[in-house]
């Protein structure tokens, strides 16, 4: 778990509140890594992550659980963290947490979706434990 008290923990404890994008990291079968944009949810102590059960990094984080997060820079370029840690696999998981949707509310249906079809659809949750922070 990482110390979010620290000042670098601090720091970045309200961006996993608030940031709409975290980028996944996750790792292909020939040791590529594989960046990608997610939608995430914090709960205190994991981040969740709704992915397809067909998707790249389902098949990823089956091969190798270990990812990497960042945030996205500001406009700067600074403001930059990275959390390390592993993700767990949970097939079948309940209703998206209401504070997930209600984040993503305006955009659920810019993609095409309601959010039960969205539940329906990403049916699939990642939990990532971060393990490690560092920032500048």
């Amino acid at each position: 778990m990482i110390d979010l008290k620290s000042k670098l923990g601090s720091r970045f404890a309200k961006r996993l509140q608030e940031d709409q994008i975290l980028w996944l990291t996750t790792v292909d079968r020939d040791g590529t890594p594989q960046p990608n944009p997610v939608w995430f949810h914090w709960d205190g102590r994991s981040i969740h992550v709704r992915t397809q059960p067909g998707s790249h990094k389902l098949k990823n984080i089956t091969r190798n659980p270990k990812v990497s997060m960042n945030f996205q820079a500001n406009k700067d370029g600074g403001d930059v963290a990275v959390l390390t840690g592993e993700a767990t696999i949970d097939r079948n998981p309940p209703a998206p947490d209401p504070k997930y949707i209600e984040k993503y509310r305006e955009q659920i249906p810019q993609i095409g979706h309601t959010p039960e079809s969205l539940a329906a659809s990403y049916s699939v949750l990642l939990r990532i434990t971060p393990k490690k922070l560092r920032g500048f």
